[in-house]
């Protein structure tokens, strides 16, 4: 797939006229149809006049390249961010609930587990053995308190989430930076997790959320990995196809 000509046909060509005359003569080319301008994502030549003029130091940096698979790759993990994170509010609410109407629950619980014994019964299923109900149960006779700071705490988590999946997906780098380190302070409860009792979906998320980290840190340059924030920076620029035609034209005068 070419990601700058994908690019291209959901935003549009971006061109551009320098001012220097020799980087001019290598963007721009005269048709039949009049002056065509070289597009600064993907290099296909565009009829009209060019979006901007200046410096070729003013030319907008566009991502191109690797630069925008890393953006896809970022707002899929936005996408699963967001997911998630409503997914714990959802859970969050579902315990305030849970802590305002205990009693209530309790009975409910107590009454319809009674009027279902004789059918599991039947199928000689054991429900005093059964570690679902016995999951339900410690959390109807958890105490109020320890039922406000779980429910706390997993409206913070999902709220991080979305957060997280706001800087994802809009390429931000404080969302990069919030994604790593709010997905790296989980990483030992998940593996704890898979300790306690293992599943594959378990295992899959947690090399999901290690793959995550590791990209993010070296693709993205952060906490000064690989030059830090001014080399990423750099590489971008270096990337735009002005940067590329001056490059070239300065290997040809050589």
């Amino acid at each position: 797939m070419d990601w700058n000509l994908r690019t291209c046909s959901r935003k549009g060509h971006v061109t551009y006229a320098p001012d220097e005359s020799r980087l001019r003569e290598r963007l721009e080319a005269g048709t039949p149809l009049g002056d065509a301008w070289r597009c600064l994502r993907c290099g296909s030549y565009v009829l009209g006049d060019p979006h901007g003029s200046g410096p070729a130091d003013d030319a907008p940096v566009l991502l191109r390249g690797k630069a925008l698979r890393s953006a896809f790759v970022l707002r899929l993990l936005a996408i699963e961010r967001w997911v998630r994170g409503v997914v714990l509010v959802l859970l969050a609410v579902g315990v305030f609930e849970l802590r305002s109407t205990q009693v209530s629950l309790k009975q409910v619980f107590d009454r319809d587990l009674r009027s279902l014994r004789p059918f599991f019964n039947q199928i000689h299923f054991n429900v005093s053995d059964s570690a679902t109900v016995s999951s339900i149960e410690k959390t109807l006779h958890a105490k109020s308190s320890t039922l406000t700071l779980i429910g706390i705490a997993v409206l913070v988590y999902g709220l991080l989430q979305i957060a997280e999946g706001i800087g994802l997906w809009s390429l931000k780098r404080w969302g990069e930076y919030v994604a790593v380190v709010g997905t790296t302070i989980f990483i030992p409860l998940e593996v704890y997790e898979i300790t306690e009792k293992a599943s594959w979906l378990k295992v899959v998320v947690l090399l999901i959320n290690v793959a995550a980290v590791v990209y993010l840190l070296l693709s993205k340059r952060l906490f000064g990995i690989r030059g830090g924030h001014a080399a990423y920076e750099a590489s971008l620029h270096e990337a735009s196809l002005l940067e590329v035609e001056a490059s070239a034209g300065s290997q040809r005068q050589s």
